[in-house]
């Protein structure tokens, strides 16, 4: 490991999970921090720059006296400087937290600006904020913090990316003390549920959603469940999903889930990387440099496949992904080194098969409209023209389609044309008719009329519009769930040599589609 992550282990014994409360009132505020320990919180944070009226002593006392058993209390009064709420008098902002720290709070959290004369009594948290950007100077500002009295330090910035979150964590590892370091927003996530890893002071998760005190924060619900926070300690390994948008991956409940099954000490986490291959390759960079990070796998979704095998180089990826000329999973070896599959092929060819009841083989001479030219269209594309079916692909970018018709020697027509459509199989490897835009349909009725099977890539939400139609002009439909269920499956596989639980991961598709549902 490199310097600086070994002397982790010896801050603090347990990351905390902290929960901010920012209700208006004090009495809300106590109902809250009640309702947070019973949620599994550490420890909360009493945002009183949240609060309508300026607190009493009193009221202070009776807010710290009256926790629950057992959870901790971080004072906090936020000014608007570092993006709090707090917009009144400083001395008044001070002598809030002077009296939060009498009545017994276990600890102060001072930005880095107030002069240590001004510090209240007891254990501070020295903290610096920045909302807007990632610090130019973010090494000095966090030597600042490490060389002060505090007993905490705590840094935190927007994020623009996941090799961001990465820096983050770095922090901690070269800290002396105990430390808090996060990035924000939905790139920095993985800064937020890898802090139990390398042994942060703790991390920030919300009650529920709406009451975030940051941009970025999931719940504790999220953080317990779906993250598995208890269960990451320093020999968790890190998988993850790369693909922009990402939110609403279904690949880190799914993959948790299976860890969790096979009592295997690993978290996958989504990572939004932004389009562009300049932006793939600064986070593989990054990645693989941090060797700490103990990174063994991804799974790449839009925009990035193609980007992946780019980086990768064909000599890494096995001879049906350098014919697809992309890949969906990666391999990372603890030296480093990359490897690249595509479980896209097997996926879509096993989901299609098994429904209709055929092998492989028998799809030769069988007519074929690919709706999309994208990387699952490619990868399906290729697997078709490896056991000769005959494929027309429909694309609204013609220039696209007709370009992967020539690399595999079958037929390009505009989308426009898919009205005409009377093949006997149609797969659909658009967006089209995905959750949030579940009404839409990329064809008619009366065209799903003339054909035979019809197979939807898309999984959320299972039964999509176009599968409706399809099922009332009788057809045979295929659910984008088979073909996501088996290509998780295979990634599982490929990382960790054991077989997938398939069953588990298609209950926990469904059981997550249906609450988005």
């Amino acid at each position: 490991m490199s310097n600086g992550v070994d002397s982790r282990s010896s801050k603090v014994a347990k990351s905390a999970l902290i929960v901010p409360l920012v209700q208006p009132s004090v009495e809300q505020m106590l109902t809250a921090m009640h309702q947070a320990a019973r949620m599994g919180a550490d420890m909360v944070e009493c945002r009183f720059d949240y609060l309508t009226n300026l607190p009493t002593y009193q009221e202070l006392e009776n807010l710290i006296k009256s926790r629950p058993e057992g959870i901790g209390i971080i004072a906090t009064c936020r000014p608007t400087r570092q993006g709090g709420k707090f917009t009144g008098n400083e001395n008044d902002r001070i002598s809030i937290l002077s009296s939060a720290a009498q009545a017994g709070a276990d600890y102060i959290d001072i930005e880095m600006d107030v002069p240590e004369s001004s510090w209240p009594d007891g254990k501070i948290i020295l903290s610096h904020h920045d909302f807007t950007s990632k610090p130019a100077n973010l090494q000095e500002i966090f030597n600042k913090l490490d060389a002060s009295r505090a007993t905490v330090n705590k840094i935190v910035f927007k994020a623009t990316s996941p090799e961001d979150a990465i820096e983050a964590l770095n922090l901690i590892g070269k800290s002396a003390k105990p430390t808090i370091a996060l990035a924000m927003g939905e790139p920095g996530l993985m800064s937020r549920i890898l802090a139990a890893k390398f042994n942060a002071f703790g991390t920030f998760a919300a009650m529920e959603k709406g009451l975030e005190s940051a941009p970025g924060q999931p719940t504790v619900e999220e953080m317990k469940t779906l993250y598995r926070w208890d269960a990451i300690n320093s020999e968790t390994l890190v998988y993850g999903v790369i693909g922009c948008p990402i939110a609403h991956s279904m690949s880190p409940a799914v993959h948790n889930a299976a860890f969790a099954a096979g009592g295997i000490n690993a978290v996958y986490l989504p990572l939004r990387i932004e389009a562009g291959g300049e932006n793939f390759n600064r986070f593989m960079d990054a990645a693989i440099a941090a060797d700490w990070l103990d990174l063994r796998g991804l799974s790449i979704t839009i925009p990035h496949k193609e980007n992946a095998i780019a980086y990768l180089g064909e000599e890494n990826c096995d001879e049906l992904s350098r014919q697809i000329g992309a890949i969906n999973t990666i391999a990372i070896a603890p030296d480093g080194s990359l490897r690249g599959i595509n479980t896209d092929y097997a996926a879509a060819i096993d989901a299609l098969c098994s429904a209709m009841r055929i092998k492989p083989a028998e799809l030769a001479g069988r007519e074929v409209a690919v709706i999309g030219a994208g990387g699952v269209a490619r990868a399906i594309v290729a697997a078709l023209a490896h056991y000769k079916a005959k494929i027309t692909i429909y694309n609204r970018t013609f220039q696209r389609a007709e370009k992967l018709a020539k690399e595999f020697g079958c037929l390009a027509l505009p989308l426009e044309k898919v009205e005409q459509i009377s093949h006997e199989i149609v797969i659909n490897c658009t967006s089209i008719g995905m959750f949030p835009n579940v009404d839409e349909s990329v064809l008619t009725e009366e065209v799903l009329s003339r054909v035979r099977v019809v197979f939807d890539t898309v999984y959320n939400p299972p039964r999509t519009r176009l599968l409706e139609l399809a099922e009332k002009a009788g057809c045979l439909t295929v659910s984008g769930v088979e073909m996501f269920v088996n290509q998780a499956a295979g990634q599982f596989e490929f990382w960790l040599g054991v077989p997938a639980p398939r069953e588990l991961i298609k209950k926990t598709v469904l059981d997550r589609l249906n609450i988005s549902s």
